[in-house]
């Protein structure tokens, strides 16, 4: 956690070029055509973390038990996650229909980045620098 009580979900935003999927040398990465969520291949996949470098989020993540990357799959079009958050109307998670002309690579973000920003806005610059020890 970077900062004490502040977690934030760090999920894939499906880049239109997808960078990811085209840094794998080994090809264990492609694109689910219906949902457009990234499917890993983990019988190809080296664990080499070219994709993790190429993803302008930092996104994918290594296992720490396996020997491949992991990256959200959408659960094939019926994330989880989200039907868990609206069942406990929460409203954090929420599918967003893909745009022509939006672009959602400008909104990945590292995880660092995107936790500093909602530190921000819910405790404010100063101990935001202070929690972070800046």
């Amino acid at each position: 956690m970077l900062v004490p009580g502040i977690e934030v979900p760090h999920l894939c935003l499906q880049c239109e070029d997808y960078p990811c999927v085209g840094a794998c040398p080994v090809d264990a990465l492609s694109v689910n055509d219906r949902t457009g969520a990234v499917k890993v291949d983990a019988t190809r996949c080296t664990a080499c973390g070219l994709c993790v470098k190429a993803c302008p989020g930092n996104v994918p993540h290594l296992h720490p038990r396996g020997n491949c990357v992991v990256i959200c799959d959408l659960c094939d079009g019926k994330p989880k996650c989200v039907k868990a958050c609206q069942e406990g109307r929460w409203e954090a998670l929420t599918p967003i229909p893909k745009a022509k002309a939006f672009s959602r690579r400008a909104l990945a973000k590292t995880p660092r980045a995107l936790t500093r920003e909602v530190a921000i806005q819910i405790l404010g610059e100063k101990t935001t620098r202070e929690a972070l020890g800046r």
